[in-house]
């Protein structure tokens, strides 16, 4: 066994066991590289990476291979999981030197972590015009014995494009100067608008073609225009692209939960592993699509999914797994399909009720094995069989059930069972969302014990500074900033479902500790690591959203909202700083910075105050919760409070009254929800 052995996660766990001397990205490797001047390599990855796995098979477990490596290099195992910061940095190399990434991803590095060279799959032997795993290693360590010059001038002019890569996205680090007198305006939302529209696929939604990823944050946006402008093309798209999602195979219709991706453009054939930020994220854009339709799809696939999370993803004290693999026995996607004589022996005569609903058939539709989706919802299926809906439902329900049963005594798929503090203050914000939207209280007692859990168990000794991950009773690894950035929006959604003001209070003190150890003066951004952190090569910013929200674009809407729940407008103008120097890449790549796009609609159009005062607060607030209302921030008390501004000086009646405000600036109160909803489209309108 090498040096894995003592770590957690659930990826170099995987790899203790082969004969690569691995060490973990710890201070002894680096120490090792410089005494015995050798380079490093340093290759990542993460547990359900299909691509990882062959890779290993192919050449980290065979001992010639496995030789070499530890002749001629420290070889490092990187969890991308665990180290985005280093995933960050050396995946900007690969792209560099390659145009693309993926993983894994092997880098090669001078003792003092500089990369020089990058790459990501390397077969066994020469193929598909890639030279051999073994080929690499010796055309790298030849040249680091013998034109050492020329691999630290190479390495240097890596390090320096990757330094300044941010630039291109924030005018080189200085906030842009704008001409025009309103540089946050609704033009410039409808031409985001615009540009978003041309990647859309009108027949199965989505953007663009095959591979297919969900795009929520773009989605999110749709969401909000509709909303804002009434543009039904916005609205129409997003719930096209929901409905196809829902009802594909990207969607398990057995046991709920979406695969990270669709690797064709109907939503069919996933990439089978399932990852707990995707689904976060699924379900909240999918709670607010509920708000707008109450369409019973919406609401079915809220609770089929988070019920996955509660039966697959919980541990007994309260945090959520991290992933699942797409592989079971060494193959793709066996867990989750089937085969037409399967299926119909279990269901006897339900089957061919079943079969014309998830499309199973002799031939399958994908290598000969069936992935179950649908092409229609309930009623429109019920409707055309002159079956009544309920009896439909009921029907599908049990065959699901006996199908479920049958492919739990499978053998599993693996699960990454490390406890991320990013991934889970996400979906710790989903189920309060899904709360608000559906009003089952068990997702609101599933948020509060999730955030419970996390600010308990994530906590470093000084009571402050966070860890990012967590396992059998251990956190390691210094918080990043996306780390912080989910807590404090997750605390502010806790906070907005429960109207317990701690959350919003610890938000404020979170926010606090950010400006003080990740801010960077000279462009207003956060970056990624603190400043207290000095194991990688840089501090870099990230900017895009990508598969999950980037911390400066949620450090952005954290600023909006808690600016006005603690008065702080110190905080909105730094948004507002923020925003204006992206101003531009928004308008040029809106699929990039979908959820940047969304806080500029903030800015555009203000934030809406929502305060609720009375003894029925509560329950006012959770009426008002279940509208769709972007870019809202609402407290409920049974009396006004002058800790916050938003409940300070608001006058209290024998009834409960709800306020409209905006800046502070609050309308007559009403006490209804009906005219709540009339005070709100006057607003609109105006």
């Amino acid at each position: 066994m090498n040096k894995l052995q003592q770590e957690t996660s659930p990826y170099l766990l995987q790899h203790a066991n082969n004969p690569v001397d691995w060490h973990a990205w710890k201070p002894e490797a680096f120490e090792k590289a410089k005494k015995e001047d050798k380079p490093i390599l340093v290759s990542i990855g993460y547990s359900t990476c299909h691509w990882c796995h062959v890779m290993e098979r192919e050449s980290f477990e065979d001992h010639e291979v496995a030789e070499f490596m530890n002749e001629n290099f420290v070889c490092i195992k990187v969890d991308r999981e665990e180290r985005p910061d280093v995933d960050q940095i050396y995946m900007e190399a690969c792209q560099v030197m390659t145009g693309g990434g993926g993983w894994p991803l092997n880098c090669f590095l001078l003792p003092d972590r500089k990369p020089f060279y990058a790459g990501t799959y390397y077969p066994p032997m020469p193929a598909h015009n890639r030279p051999s795993w073994l080929q690499v290693l010796m055309n790298l360590s030849h040249a680091y014995q013998t034109k050492r010059d020329t691999i630290n001038e190479q390495a240097q002019r890596l390090t320096d494009i990757i330094q300044n890569s941010g630039n291109t996205f924030t005018g080189g680090n200085k906030l842009r100067v704008v001409s025009d007198d309103q540089p946050f305006s609704e033009t410039l939302l409808k031409n985001i608008f615009q540009n978003l529209q041309k990647q859309f696929d009108t027949t199965n939604g989505g953007f663009g073609g095959a591979p297919k990823f969900p795009g929520t944050m773009s989605l999110s946006y749709l969401l909000s225009y509709y909303f804002y402008f009434g543009e039904k093309s916005a609205l129409d798209h997003a719930l096209l692209s929901l409905d196809k999602m829902a009802m594909g195979g990207i969607y398990d219709q057995l046991g709920g939960g979406f695969a990270r991706y669709a690797t064709d453009a109907k939503w069919l054939v996933p990439h089978f592993e399932k990852m707990l930020y995707d689904n976060a994220l699924l379900v909240g854009v999918l709670a607010d699509a509920y708000k707008i339709t109450k369409k019973e799809l919406y609401r079915e696939t809220i609770e089929e999914t988070l019920d996955w999370v509660k039966r697959e993803m919980t541990s007994d004290e309260g945090g959520f797994y991290s992933a699942q693999d797409a592989d079971s026995e060494g193959v793709e996607g066996k867990f989750y399909v089937w085969e037409k004589a399967e299926v119909e022996k279990l269901l006897g005569d339900d089957f061919e009720l079943f079969a014309k609903f998830y499309d199973v058939s002799e031939k399958g539709n994908w290598e000969e094995k069936n992935i179950l989706w649908r092409s229609v919802v309930f009623e429109e299926f019920a409707k055309a069989s002159q079956i009544p809906v309920n009896s439909l439902k009921q029907r599908l329900k049990a065959s699901s059930e006996k199908l479920l049963e049958v492919r739990s005594q499978r053998i599993w798929p693996s699960l990454d069972d490390k406890l991320l503090l990013d991934w889970n203050a996400l979906m710790c914000s989903a189920h309060a969302r899904a709360y608000a939207a559906l009003g089952e209280e068990v997702y609101r007692e599933t948020a509060v014990r999730n955030l419970d859990f996390l600010l308990k168990n994530f906590v470093q000794e000084d009571g402050v500074t966070l860890y990012h991950t967590y396992k059998a009773g251990k956190a390691q690894y210094a918080a990043f900033l996306d780390d912080y950035a989910y807590l404090i929006e997750a605390l502010l959604d806790v906070g907005e479902v429960t109207h317990e003001s701690k959350y919003i209070l610890q938000a404020g003190r979170y926010i606090d500790f950010v400006f003080d150890g990740f801010l960077d003066l000279s462009d207003k951004m956060f970056y990624f690591t603190s400043a207290k952190q000095k194991d990688v090569l840089m501090r870099r910013k990230d900017l895009f959203d990508s598969a999950t929200p980037s911390g400066n674009s949620t450090m952005v809407r954290n600023l909006q909202r808690a600016g006005i729940l603690l008065g702080r407008e110190d905080w909105q103008r730094h948004a507002s700083g923020m925003l204006l120097s992206m101003h531009d890449s928004l308008e040029r790549y809106p699929s990039s910075f979908s959820q940047w796009a969304g806080c500029l609609m903030g800015e555009v159009f203000g934030q809406t105050e929502i305060a609720v005062i009375g003894a029925d607060a509560a329950k006012m607030a959770d009426n008002i919760q279940q509208e769709f209302i972007p870019q809202k921030v609402l407290m409920a008390a049974q009396e006004a409070s002058g800790e916050f501004p938003l409940l300070d000086g608001k006058l209290q009646g024998v009834d409960t009254l709800v306020y409209l405000c905006q800046n502070y600036a609050c309308q007559a109160p009403v006490g209804t929800i009906e005219s709540f909803r009339e005070l709100l489209q006057q607003q609109k309108v105006s």
